[in-house]
């Protein structure tokens, strides 16, 4: 597949949709069952945002009916509207008819070595206190939530932006440069992740193919099989979503000495919400029991967090033969950022793209995307994974592994070219596609879910609810 960045025309949705098809490896005849709406732009930006969150949208939905396909021999057509898949990879929602903060007020890009940036630039992200802290003790600044944008803008005159990256990575604090594409593709990690498929999946181990329960004609594709969701923060949470609106018995499991971030009560609809602290014995037995019954875990800690708790993939498989287990990672599995911490933002910031939207819009200061799409992007790729592995699983067995990155989605979002009127997109509105519904959290005004199915409804049947509201255990 082609990932070099493209400026002469932007890729038609459904050359998208099928460079992620065929990363999947699934049949090809499925894209017939495909309807992709709109066109682009849909958001302002230089980038093919809208045609980004479209097609990994219908290649999650529609790798569901794959599976439900196999399952009933109902073979649904699937259909996507650009806008609707752009506007729901916002994170718009409310609470009690309030927009929560999702940013911490020190989570920013400032310019380093001067007001002018003559260091360079560089992005923390501050949405964890004790990330934040860390930050802040690098910059020689008291800890805690007295510490303005003003105080760190001025500490950051006296830094490189490369240096500062490189002191707050030691420190534990996740920050990253400003680059351009040129220099993250001459970067050690940038040439790691361009030697990466857009999916990993791999199989390891021995087990026959796993039993799936019985699947109605008018149920969900994924109703019955069950989810373990390991993750926190935006990307996973997106992923398992999308697999219980197609149908899935998601459970998400919190530890609860580790914080979350405000868009939980968005990206938790149609989930069982437990907790478990896998450093105690008791969690850990209730948490065996679940895995056992599981035919999927998803989770984005970094490499080795789990696997230091004996939950690495292939440890969990063989508690769980036949396992299909999704990992996410910022940077990806190989290079010297493996086990670097990441988020969306700073991805962006990392790997050229805040500096290239800043040339498009004439902008001397570094400019976001208009939404975090590559954790939208790679919660769908996740999803996407998960159902492929899970066919492979019941055509030749063994466990599977499906790796996915924020980083290497960004390569593929590059390569799908920029449009040059991107600007000019409407503003945003929400209202067309929300709808209301209790939760745990309150009243939850948020998006319907982009992917539509011609044969079975596509939305969530559980509410929205906080961490630990039940057991750790199936119904």
């Amino acid at each position: 597949m082609n990932t070099t960045e493209r400026h002469d025309r932007a890729v038609p949705a459904r050359e998208a949709l099928h460079q992620i098809w065929q990363a999947a490896d699934l049949p090809a005849g499925a894209l017939r069952r495909a309807t992709l709406t709109g066109e682009e732009p849909v958001l302002p930006s230089s980038f093919a945002v809208g045609t980004a969150a479209q097609a990994a949208i219908a290649a999650a939905a529609l790798a569901t009916t794959e599976v439900g396909r196999l399952r009933n021999g109902v073979a649904q057509q699937v259909t996507v509207a650009m806008r609707h898949a752009a506007l729901e990879c916002c994170s718009w929602f409310r609470l009690d008819g309030t927009e929560p903060l999702l940013w911490d007020k020190l989570s920013a890009l400032y310019p380093c070595g001067g007001d002018d940036g003559a260091g360079g630039w560089v992005r923390i992200h501050a949405n964890f206190a004790h990330h934040r802290d860390a930050a802040l003790r690098v910059l020689g600044l008291p800890e805690g939530e007295s510490a303005t944008q003003p105080d760190v803008r001025r500490a950051l005159q006296h830094w490189r932006a490369l240096d500062f990256e490189q002191a707050a990575a030691e420190a534990g604090a996740v920050a990253a440069a400003l680059r351009r594409f040129d220099e993250w593709d001459a970067h050690p990690q940038g040439q790691a992740v361009a030697g990466l498929p857009l999916l990993q999946i791999e199989a390891f181990g021995d087990a026959p193919p796993r039993r799936w329960p019985a699947l109605a004609a008018a149920q969900r594709p994924l109703t019955g099989l069950r989810v373990l969701d390991l993750t926190r923060i935006l990307a996973g949470p997106v992923g398992t979503r999308a697999l219980a609106a197609y149908g899935a018995e998601v459970m998400l499991v919190n530890a609860p000495h580790l914080p979350n971030i405000a868009a939980i009560a968005d990206t938790s609809r149609g989930k069982l919400s437990a907790q478990a602290d896998l450093r105690q014995a008791a969690d850990r037995a209730a948490f065996d029991t679940a895995l056992r019954d599981a035919h999927v875990l998803v989770q984005a800690y970094r490499p080795h967090s789990l696997q230091n708790l004996s939950y690495g993939a292939q440890q969990l498989a063989a508690r769980s033969p036949g396992l299909v287990v999704v990992s996410l990672s910022a940077y990806g599995n190989d290079g010297p950022w493996a086990a670097r911490r990441g988020f969306d933002s700073l991805v962006q910031t990392a790997t050229g793209f805040n500096h290239a939207e800043a040339q498009a819009f004439g902008s001397g200061a570094p400019r976001a995307l208009p939404m975090q799409v590559l954790d939208h992007a790679s919660g769908y790729l996740m999803a996407l994974g998960a159902c492929a592995a899970l066919l492979r699983q019941q055509r030749e067995g063994g466990s599977w592994h499906v790796q996915v990155s924020l980083a290497r989605t960004g390569l593929w979002l590059r390569g799908l070219g920029r449009l040059p009127d991107g600007f000019a997109a409407p503003a945003a509105d929400f209202a067309p596609f929300a709808q209301t519904t209790a939760s745990g959290f309150g009243v939850l005004e948020a998006l319907r879910h982009s992917a539509q199915m011609s044969a079975t409804p596509v939305g969530w049947t559980r509410p929205s609810m906080p961490p630990g509201s039940h057991p750790l255990a199936w119904p």
